[in-house]
This record gives C-alpha cells, sequence and structure tokens, in this order.
C-alpha cells in the first residue's frame, strides 16, 4: 500500500469508489454523485487529502475540510474516509486516517470530528479503534432511501488544548 497526496487528477479514482456509497447506501446524504469536475475541487480545497493506491488502483481516500465557516472553529476540521468494498478490516482505513492525522496536526488542527449515518458498524469500529469519542447524535437528521437517518459525530483531540488560556499558533 502506498499513501500518497491527492491531486485533482484522482478525482476520477475517488469519485468511482465514493459514488456507490452515494447511489447504494445511505452513508452519504448526497442524493447523485458529483462530477469529477466537483470532486476535483473538493480535492483542492480541502485541508488535507490523500489516496491510498492499492495494487493497480486508487482504493480509498481520507480528507479534512473545514468543519464549521465562523473563526472560532479554524482550528477544528471535519473527516471523512472511503474504502472500495472489500478492504474493510485491512489496516487500510487506519493507514489512511493515521497519514491524515499526522498532516492535520503538522498545519496545527486541534480538534477533528467525523459524522456518520446510523447504522454503520464499520465506521464506529474504526473511528473508536482510532480514539475519537462520541460527541452526540443528531436524530432524524436526514432524508436517504425512504428513511429518516440520524448521524452520530465524534471527535478525536489531535492537540490538548486543556487548560490553555490563549489561542493556539495560526494555522499554517
Amino acid at each position: 500500500m502506498l499513501i500518497r497526496d491527492a491531486t485533482p487528477d484522482d478525482a476520477t479514482a475517488c469519485l468511482a469508489i465514493y459514488a456507490p456509497y452515494v447511489t447504494e447506501t445511505a452513508i452519504s446524504f448526497e442524493d447523485e454523485p458529483p462530477s469529477v469536475a466537483e470532486m476535483a475541487r473538493r480535492i483542492t480545497d480541502a485541508h488535507a487529502w490523500f489516496v491510498l493506491e492499492g495494487e493497480v488502483r486508487v482504493a480509498g481516500f481520507a480528507y479534512a475540510h473545514p468543519f464549521a465557516e465562523r473563526a472560532a472553529y479554524r482550528w477544528s476540521c471535519e473527516t471523512s474516509i472511503y474504502l472500495e468494498r472489500g478492504r474493510r478490516r485491512t489496516g487500510a482505513g487506519r493507514a489512511l486516517y493515521e497519514t491524515l492525522f499526522e498532516r492535520l496536526r503538522d498545519k496545527g488542527f486541534c480538534r477533528a470530528f467525523a459524522g456518520m449515518t446510523l447504522p454503520n458498524d464499520a465506521s464506529a469500529g474504526l473511528h473508536r479503534a482510532l480514539g475519537f469519542e462520541p460527541a452526540g447524535v443528531y436524530r432524524r437528521v436526514g432524508w436517504k432511501h425512504g428513511a429518516w437517518r440520524d448521524v452520530a459525530w465524534v471527535q478525536k483531540d489531535l492537540h490538548a488544548t486543556d487548560g490553555c488560556a490563549s489561542p493556539p499558533a495560526p494555522l499554517t
């Protein structure tokens, strides 16, 4: 496995992994898969985006983007991870996320958040194993595939902030 920074040229491969999550599951709340151009824009605009190259193709990706628009949130980010089918419990998710966390720490982020549509035992297990803790549940917040869906939110400390009386260094 090779993990590397994504480029806009990876948009087609990332979209091939992501599209089935959009069309076949409630994991993504998008109704239609984005275009290749939109996926390329998302890669460019992310705080960090990594791809996992398998034997012959991109087999997964993980990224972080702004948690919220207000200035006070700037040290927090939201993370997501998607793996091609058959990659669960292979160490691929852990490797991608650990690479992403390292980059986020280097950039000065203090907190990472992830939301997951319930039920999603695989995602919940991965996030728990990586040290994410429960932050709350939005009940019946999204309508997908004929039902209201809950979203569980989890968070992970990237840098300790307990007892801090001043803001962290500016983000790089």
